[in-house]
């Protein structure tokens, strides 16, 4: 048996390798405003914070500015019209997902992205063991890092966050989860580096997704002890 009762996930970075979709949306953008486009490596980073992180990158422009909002729609369109072109799960995933299935352990999505981008990268890309819960950014008043989000999807699955893992790939995914009194895992795999990943705090940092689900359920053989 595994420690943990749920395993909750964020969405880009962690759980799906978006980052390919999301620069080409960001491309796509700066080649309709004849701008020099940043590279991908440039740009990967800044995927799990969304249109404002890759815009703030890109155009050195912030929500407050007046030229943003149309920036941004422009942006969500084109992706929304792209979103599971080149999306794909992180290796290792889809046995992590088997893996949790198998011991009845229920798993969730709980991001930031907007509900109707994560329902349609769902439906667009289904996936081998469905979530028991997801929660978006705006199915709750409030998002990461706040703790409500995860407090709304552990009420669901009625698991109590003290038995409960989040994985993310984003300082904010580590707050919102001891906020939350869940643990929190880094993935190291996603969109941050490892050094970054090491000062937030976060219980442990997984550098490699193929070594998850090996690592969740090892993680049983420790007890409620320190890891």
């Amino acid at each position: 048996m595994s420690r943990w009762h749920a395993v909750l996930w964020d969405l880009d970075g962690t759980l799906l390798d978006t980052a390919p979709d999301l620069v080409a949306a960001v491309h796509a953008l700066c080649r309709r405003h004849q701008r020099s486009a940043p590279p991908f490596e440039r740009l990967r980073p800044f995927a799990s914070q969304g249109a404002r992180g890759l815009l703030r990158e890109t155009f050195g422009v912030e929500p407050q500015q007046p030229e943003y909002e149309a920036l941004r729609e422009e942006f969500l369109a084109h992706y929304a019209a792209n979103i599971a072109v080149r999306t794909r799960l992180f290796p290792g995933v889809a046995d992590c997902l088997a893996t949790l299935a198998e011991h009845d352990i229920p798993w969730g999505i709980v991001t930031n992205k907007p509900g109707y981008l994560t329902d349609a990268l769902l439906a667009a890309l289904p996936l081998p063991v469905a979530p028991a819960v997801v929660v978006s950014g705006d199915t709750t008043a409030r998002c990461k890092p706040d703790p409500l989000p995860l407090l709304y999807a552990l009420e669901r699955l009625a698991v109590s966050p003290q038995r409960s893992l989040y994985l993310g790939d984003d300082r904010r995914d580590i707050e919102a989860a001891h906020a939350a009194s869940c643990a929190a895992w880094a993935a190291g795999w996603g969109y941050c580096s490892g050094e970054a990943a090491a000062s937030w705090g976060a219980d442990a940092v997984i550098p490699r997704s193929e070594d998850l689900a090996a690592r969740l359920f090892a993680e049983a053989i420790g007890g409620d002890g320190p890891w």
